[in-house]
């Protein structure tokens, strides 16, 4: 089963996938963008660079980072484990239309599932935030180039990201991500298992 993990900075996503994989013998976990060797060599280039990328090379280095992460980890570990993934194609699409509104939901949803072999994920949980939890979380953490363009910004994703779910006719659960981490991985481990 492929399980993505998606959310905004700070919501806890990556608590949770640590505690899964520490938990669950037959997981495998992984992230996007940086799943791969190539991939860590996007990631630099997508939140490290201080050069603003152009829109058409921005998108296109994630879904080179999906295309990658998909065929060398997440197919590969589909044949015995449950593969869950730190971020996926619904921060991709979502990321995009909040940077470029002029970007058809559509297209995107086209040139992901290519990235992807035509296989979207089985299962997704997203964890949601709000402007009080977020800013207390943000706190004085070094920003990356992310989370430099503001809270405001990072909730419109938010709302992005549940459209595209919407979109996508996946199964999915929604996380208050101001709950307990143990209240929440067990909601999560009840959704996948259960």
């Amino acid at each position: 089963m492929y399980i993505i993990f998606e959310g905004i900075d700070t919501t806890g996503k990556s608590t949770q996938v640590e505690l899964f994989a520490s938990r669950h013998k037959n997981i495998v976990t992984t992230k996007e963008p940086g799943g791969t060797k190539v991939g860590v060599k996007l990631r630099e280039i997508l939140l490290e660079s201080d050069e603003k990328l152009g829109v058409n090379a921005e998108l296109l280095l994630f879904l080179s980072d999906r295309a990658e992460h998909y065929e060398k980890v997440v197919k590969p570990a589909l044949k015995e484990n449950y593969v869950i993934s730190d971020r996926g194609l619904i921060s991709g699409i979502s990321y995009a239309l909040a940077n470029h509104p002029e970007l058809d939901r559509d297209f995107l949803l086209h040139v992901n599932k290519f990235a992807l072999d035509g296989n979207l994920p089985d299962k997704v949980i997203l964890f949601k935030t709000n402007y009080d939890l977020i800013t207390s979380r943000l706190g004085n953490k070094e920003k990356d180039t992310i989370e430099k363009r503001g809270i405001e910004y990072l909730l419109k994703v938010q709302d992005l990201m549940k459209e595209t779910l919407d979109a996508l006719h996946v199964e999915y659960l929604e996380i208050d991500s101001a709950d307990t981490i143990e209240n929440i991985y067990k909601q999560i481990e009840e959704f996948i298992y259960g």
